[in-house]
């Protein structure tokens, strides 16, 4: 699982638009970025569309990483969130990060690309983590 899971650098680039080929999680990261740019310039009336396409890409990644995991250990404490969703969240912060890099400049352009880097540096610790069995997922087994 350890190689199975991609890196936050790796993510990060699927988030950009390099480097998903051939992998799920990396595509769906790819294209959970490109729904996030839209819903910053969509209409209200598009927004169901793109929250349903979202959901998912969501569950996409969700069911992957579950079908992925080892049963995990039964100490393992479980996180409050999905992969998928956090993976969603990186998206969703990358497609802000971007927007707000050619439309700002100071405090605000700095604490875009801040809680970017946070996000990521969190899903790799909780990759780690499910890797070697010290965390689950919900609904994972």
């Amino acid at each position: 699982m350890r190689d199975t899971l991609p890196s936050k650098n790796q993510v990060l680039q699927a988030c950009r638009g390099t480097g998903f080929p051939g992998h799920p999680l990396l595509r769906a990261a790819h294209d959970l970025t490109g729904v996030h740019e839209r819903l910053l310039s969509a209409r209200p009336e598009q927004h169901v569309e793109l929250d349903s396409l979202r959901t998912d890409l969501v569950h996409q990644i969700d069911c992957w990483v579950t079908a992925q995991l080892p049963p995990s250990h039964g100490a393992a404490r479980i996180h409050t969130e999905t992969l998928g969703s956090v993976i969603d969240r990186l998206a969703r912060l990358t497609a802000a990060a971007y927007a707000a890099l050619a439309r700002e400049s100071g405090q605000e352009l700095t604490v875009a690309w801040e809680h970017l880097a946070e996000l990521a540096v969190g899903y790799e610790d909780l990759a780690s983590e499910v890797c070697t069995g010290r965390r689950r997922l919900p609904g994972a087994h």
